[in-house]
């Protein structure tokens, strides 16, 4: 099957379950082609709604996830996103599919991966901004972004994320330790939030 056929599949039938809700998301997903993010050995499988392994104990996001986070974070064009954990650069990729270029950051704190995702990105024609660090601490000097997701859980939100994000945002992200759930998480000015919580999910931990 050729990969665009697969990928097509793939997206109808997020979308016909409703995992899928808008059609920006499901444009976004069906223009990434997610077998440029993973090794030649895993390229057969890439439209297959699960997690693969990248490499350095990592994993990219199975297509469902990534989808319901780009609902959830319900970004538009121009909106500015920062994302925690770039890993192979597919969900970087998928969001600036939305919000166009220039408008993601990413930081990673595996710099093998990170340098990777860099260059891969690039050579797609992505103009994703990603940075080799810690992503407790954020990217303070692009914020506030509009919206700010996780790709690894975290015990607990971390503080810079939260105050990093525009009041009027929201971020998305598995936390807790042992059982993780998925959560959007809404800022408030006094720098509490409120939280909702989504659905049980299985990360990779932050690093």
């Amino acid at each position: 099957m050729e990969m665009a056929t697969a990928r097509d599949r793939l997206v109808d039938s997020l979308v016909a379950n409703e995992i899928i809700t808008k059609q920006s998301t499901a444009d976004a997903v069906r223009a990434v082609p997610r077998h440029e993010f993973v090794g030649a050995d895993q390229q057969e499988q890439a439209y297959q709604d699960r997690p693969l392994p990248i490499g350095n104990d990592q994993t990219i996001s199975a297509p469902h996830i990534v989808g319901q986070m780009l609902d959830l974070i319900a970004v538009e064009p121009g909106d500015r996103v920062l994302e925690i954990g770039t890993g192979c650069g597919y969900h970087a990729a998928v969001t600036a599919e939305v919000v166009g270029d220039g408008n993601v950051y990413s930081v990673e704190y595996d710099r093998e991966l990170g340098e990777a995702a860099r260059e891969r990105l690039a050579d797609l024609g992505y103009d994703v901004s990603v940075r080799i660090g810690d992503g407790r601490k954020g990217w303070p000097e692009h914020a506030p972004f509009d919206a700010s997701y996780l790709t690894c859980a975290a015990t607990e939100p971390p503080s810079a994320v939260l105050e990093q994000t525009a009041t009027d945002g929201v971020v998305v992200g598995p936390f807790g330790a042992g059982r993780q759930e998925l959560k959007r998480l809404s800022p408030q000015p006094d720098g509490t939030y409120e939280s909702e919580t989504i659905a049980p999910v299985r990360f990779v931990p932050m690093r």
